[in-house]
């Protein structure tokens, strides 16, 4: 399942503007020396505790945990928390930022009982600071649910997920591309449970949103294409499911 993070990059006059932009575009290697080099200056001119170190800290330990190197990621994020919550106190949303994030590093490694009270304390904090309807509250409900989903806990996971959805349907309209994401979300959600009359409808309402954000040759489409299709499949309605398949594997020709 989908999970999101919620990093921020603070000010003070040193930014890490360049290698965030080296790192939204997959350029990791051009990236890691600018953020180690922004941490280092930020560490001098500021002291080690200052809340943009953590910052810092932050964006470093995701440019890792976006590799995979979960290891050098962990101490980052956890220097990241210390200073915020020495800085801050516990119930600051930057805090929960930092929560949400050491929780999804461990979420990825399968590390549930690790992550799933961060989870909660990071959410906690964003209901208290930000209000029950704000999107980070959102992205908080959706990978908590994804957390259950996981472990198998679909009861636990579903009025997350429809909370989560709920939340982003208000604060971002119907047709934002978070949405389709969150729809899927629940789509899997019932057809792991078999349900298949409930997880079409969000498939459908998923692949929807992504042709009018993205346009119908978009992978993202492809992949909407390729989820139906596997319900389709499931359920027995094998020509449908081959029509999708057929348009799926053309977008993905297209972008080779």
């Amino acid at each position: 399942m989908p999970r999101a993070s919620s990093d921020s990059v603070a000010g003070s006059g040193m930014t890490d503007s360049v290698p965030l932009l080296y790192d939204t575009q997959g350029q990791y290697a051009q990236a890691e020396p600018l953020y180690k080099r922004s941490l280092a200056i930020r560490e001098k001119a500021l002291g080690r505790d200052h809340p943009d170190v953590a910052t810092s800290l932050n964006n470093l330990a995701a440019l890792y945990y976006t590799q995979g190197h979960y290891a050098q990621a962990e101490p980052l994020y956890k220097r990241s928390l210390a200073i915020d919550e020495k800085a801050y106190g516990p119930d600051h949303p930057d805090v929960a930022r930092d929560l949400n994030n050491l929780a999804l590093l461990y979420d990825t490694q399968g590390q549930c009982a690790q992550a799933e009270p961060l989870y909660k304390r990071s959410l906690a904090i964003w209901k208290k600071a930000l209000g029950r309807d704000h999107p980070n509250v959102a992205t908080s409900l959706n990978n908590l649910a994804g957390l259950y989903y996981a472990q198998g806990q679909y009861a636990q996971a579903e009025p997350l997920y429809k909370r989560s959805l709920a939340i982003w349907e208000k604060a971002l309209g119907r047709d934002h591309p978070d949405m389709a994401t969150s729809l899927n979300n629940l789509a899997v959600l019932y057809r792991t449970q078999g349900q298949y009359a409930q997880a079409e409808p969000f498939y459908k309402r998923s692949l929807a949103i992504m042709e009018k954000a993205f346009g119908p040759d978009h992978p993202n489409v492809a992949t909407r294409l390729e989820n139906m299709a596997a319900l389709y499949r499931e359920t027995g309605r094998k020509g449908e499911a081959e029509a999708l398949e057929k348009r799926a594997a053309a977008i993905r020709a297209i972008r080779r």
